[in-house]
């Protein structure tokens, strides 16, 4: 019998590694290489204002980025990650939060994609995170995922250039193009 991974690991890992923990299974990862985290960094900035802050958008919404998320046994480290404010009034003290949240974003680089598009969308699906983004800066796509029952259903796929309204932060209008802007 294999021996499960604990947080531990995790804390042991070095800086420049990310550790997650899945069903046991200690995941490792590179930190993200710099287009990766170019798309990430301008998510942040078009949707932070609108929404966690509330300037020229609705707020309503805490928006974190690379949050070490606690759900169950399992710990995971998203991109990004929104919770409405109402069902997370007051951040957290320490490290991690146990509540899943509402939103969060994947963006997707050779080394994590099949992990993120596998093992950790079943986690989000079980935990009943409301929608997660998966995004390409290698393709420039931003694939919409909305968690319906008891799967996830594409919602819509959007590419290159195009501006779109992507749920659930539709109230703006988000240009794709500048998260592929090198």
């Amino acid at each position: 019998m294999t021996k499960r991974a604990t947080y531990a690991d995790i804390e042991a890992l070095p800086e420049h590694l990310t550790g997650e923990l899945i069903d046991g299974d200690l995941i490792v990862s590179p930190r993200p290489a710099v287009v990766h985290a170019r798309a990430q960094s301008r998510l942040v900035m078009s949707l932070g204002g609108p929404f966690d802050l509330g300037s020229g958008g609705p707020g309503g919404w805490v928006i974190l980025h690379e949050q070490e998320l606690h759900l169950g046994e399992d710990v995971l480290v998203p991109d990004l990650s929104g919770w409405r404010r109402e069902r997370m009034p007051e951040l957290p003290r320490g490290v991690g939060i146990r509540v899943a949240p509402d939103w969060l974003c994947e963006v997707l680089s050779p080394s994590t994609e099949r992990v993120d598009r596998s093992r950790k969308l079943a986690v989000y699906a079980r935990e009943r995170v409301g929608h997660v983004w998966l995004v390409n800066p290698v393709t420039e796509t931003l694939e919409i995922l909305r968690f319906v029952g008891d799967g996830w259903r594409l919602v819509a796929t959007h590419a290159g250039t195009d501006k779109v309204r992507a749920e659930p932060f539709d109230a703006i209008e988000l240009d794709l193009a500048t998260l592929w802007q090198t």
